[in-house]
């Protein structure tokens, strides 16, 4: 059943974050009213803000909220939304909540459900394209799951061979298997993350492919059998089968191989009477060869770089067509111009074998540039929660040729600041600087070939770096100090009619501390002495974002961000030439734990190892006293009570391990 095509005039965008936004650009473009749905995590997101109308779905986890398709269909009810754009991820290939839509009554902007769970599951898309001639991998895709049968059909193939779960994607129930001995093992594995991602463990096998190319070719389709398709995406640089780079045109692709992979993708999607925006994935070897691996029955996040090099809004394509629009041009008006290339921003920790990471988004500012496009559902101040997948921005350049390309992603990347978050936007800038990458050649393996262990290591920090982190505090706290000022002249800032004082800072990089002492030596002249060495350095234009620097005369871009807390801070973050840094003043953090234990607190100023305490409780102590000794970085920190009063509770003994902020003692006032 499907829900007879009309101009709607209403969206509700199922989904979140930065696919939501981009939807709602596009619908509003159209003068289309949007309608926005949010879990608790997601109040104050910018797809909520954005949005004309929003609802509620519930708790964070997707369970209660985004994979929830009654709630969804409710808020749909409540709103008067005439259709419902999925987005991907989420219910987007979900054939039940497409039909549960035209039972509702609401047009699904997407393919009919049978197409979708023809196409959802690996071995049902595959036995049809065979059926259709559609080149397609070696392989067994049978109904028969019993281990019995895997094993002789493997060896029938051959190895190596991969084994893959029937539904789903994302790189979830997949093994390589080069010798067959482990390949019980790889069954059995695959069967259960399969079973636990998807909730189904059928399994296909197929030749392995040896270091191919994952070139994927977008076709759109109305409802009046036009089908074309719009060129093609390379997708080949890949960490644990999920893209990180994508890019259009294919850097070694040809007219005929195009016209060759078009002619199959188009196929394929006649074949099962699709409609809509769905992409074709392919498997391309070194010999030109090419094999169909699986439909998405979605907008893909890698949509951008198409529409840069066609001129095409896919988005409003999708909407008119789901209004029931022919599609206003044929095979011979797609033109290809350019090239483009989009990184994925993910919030992970590279060096902990890209490790999903959450935390506060302290700032974000994209770059803006010719040429340059960025997605993204983000904002100062904002968190990335535990409950999504860790991709929060999308950045796409586009330029006349493939290193053009190339060069405006690094320069936009560099440019661009995400602070609170670990991100793995210096792994981005090392690959697309790859020499592989930069000559085109990266297959799916270019991962594991261009990069050693020690390249997601994290990078020591370096001395002039500590140094521009150092005078940024120092300038920033004298910006602080001047505003708070009465009838002083900004041409006095760090005049002295004494000698000029040393400030210093204390940083932590591991375990080794790193101690800057900056002096200034004029109005933007500063000289810092880092372990011996000294620097120059010139402050020249500044904001609260953004520093330009000269350090012992290179000069340099800083994008940074240091919260001030009582004219100080005891935290910076930096964005130096891509590379994210972020610094803690020992010394700082400190002086304030010495303003919470006025308050009667005596809090740790850091994470470290409590040696020893000298008091007692209801011991008398006076302001002064020693309370313990804190060890950290390598240092030992005296506590010091800053009031006079009784010792009312002590929260640690001696040789424990404490976090920064833990409250280790209680003073009340004496008499109190």
């Amino acid at each position: 059943m499907s829900v007879e095509p009309t101009p709607f005039n209403s969206i509700l965008i199922a989904n979140r974050g930065e696919i939501a936004c981009r939807i709602m650009r596009t619908a509003k473009a159209l003068g289309i009213r949007t309608i926005a749905v949010y879990s608790d995590a997601d109040e104050t997101a910018p797809h909520v803000k954005m949005a004309d109308d929003a609802v509620r779905l519930g708790p964070g986890p997707v369970g209660d909220s985004y994979l929830h398709a009654g709630k969804i269909l409710d808020a749909a009810r409540q709103t008067g939304a005439e259709a419902i754009h999925p987005g991907y991820g989420f219910l987007s290939e979900n054939a039940g909540f497409a039909e549960a839509c035209a039972q509702a009554g609401l047009i699904f902007i997407g393919p009919e459900p049978d197409a979708i769970d023809l196409m959802g599951d690996k071995a049902k898309a595959k036995r049809r394209m065979i059926e259709a001639d559609v080149p397609c991998v070696p392989g067994y895709q049978g109904e028969d799951q019993s281990d019995a049968t895997l094993l002789n059909e493997a060896d029938a193939i051959g190895f190596p061979i991969m084994v893959k779960a029937a539904a789903g994607g994302g790189g979830r129930g997949m093994r390589l298997v080069t010798r067959k001995k482990a390949l019980g093992d790889a069954i059995k594995t695959a069967r259960s993350e399969a079973e636990n991602a998807f909730g189904a463990g059928d399994l296909i096998l197929e030749r392995a492919i040896i270091e191919p190319r994952h070139v994927e070719i977008q076709v759109f389709a109305d409802r009046h059998g036009n089908v074309v398709h719009l060129g093609e995406r390379d997708c080949s640089v890949q960490r644990r089968h999920q893209k990180v780079l994508e890019e259009a045109p294919c850097p070694i692709m040809t007219d005929d191989l195009r016209t060759a992979m078009g002619e199959a993708a188009v196929k394929a999607a006649r074949d099962i009477n699709y409609v809509g925006a769905g992409t074709v994935e392919f498997l391309l070897d070194k010999n030109g060869a090419f094999y169909f691996l699986e439909m998405n029955t979605r907008l893909q996040v890698e949509h951008p770089v198409t529409e840069m090099v066609t001129g095409l809004d896919l988005v409003a394509l999708q909407i008119r067509v789901a209004q029931g629009e022919r599609l206003e041009f044929t095979q011979q008006d797609v033109t290809l111009s350019g090239h483009a290339i989009e990184a994925r921003l993910y919030a992970e920790d590279v060096s902990a074998d890209f490790l999903p990471a959450t935390g506060p988004i302290n700032l974000w500012r994209p770059p803006t540039a010719d040429g340059v496009r960025v997605d993204s559902g983000i904002a100062t101040g904002g968190e990335v929660s535990p409950f999504y997948d860790p991709m929060i921005a999308k950045i796409i350049a586009h330029g006349a040729t493939r290193n053009e390309a190339r060069r405006k992603l690094v320069d936009a990347l560099k440019r661009t600041a995400l602070f609170g978050v670990v991100t793995n936007k210096k792994f981005l800038i090392d690959a697309l600087e790859k020499e592989k990458f930069v000559n085109g050649e990266a297959t799916t393996a270019f991962i594991a070939e261009a990069f050693s262990e020690d390249d997601f290591k994290p990078s020591p920090l370096r001395a002039e770096d500590a140094v521009a982190a150092a005078v940024l505090l120092y300038s920033q706290a004298r910006t602080s100090a001047l505003k708070k000022a009465v009838s002083v002249s900004p041409a006095l800032m760090n005049w002295s009619s004494a000698t000029n004082i040393e400030t210093p800072y204390l940083f932590a990089d591991g375990e080794q501390p790193v101690a800057v002492f900056v002096v200034a030596t004029g109005a933007t002249q500063y000289h810092a002495n880092s372990a011996g060495e000294t620097y120059s350095v010139g402050v020249g234009d500044i904001s609260e974002q953004q520093a330009s620097l000269s350090i012992n005369g290179e000069r340099r871009s800083v994008l940074f961000h240091c919260p001030m807390t009582s004219g100080n801070s005891a935290q910076i973050e930096l964005c130096v030439d891509g590379r994210d840094i972020k610094l803690t003043n020992l010394n700082a953090v400190i002086a304030s734990a010495g303003e919470a234990a006025g308050a009667g607190s005596v809090i740790a100023p850091m994470h470290g190892l409590l040696m020893d305490i000298f008091v007692k409780p209801g011991q008398k102590v006076a302001k002064g006293d020693r309370l313990a000794i804190l060890e950290a970085m390598k240092m030992q920190h005296e506590l010091l009570a800053e009031i006079d009063g009784d010792i009312a509770a002590i929260h640690f003994e001696p040789g424990v391990q404490v976090a920064a902020d833990e409250l280790l003692f209680e003073i009340i006032v004496n008499g109190d």
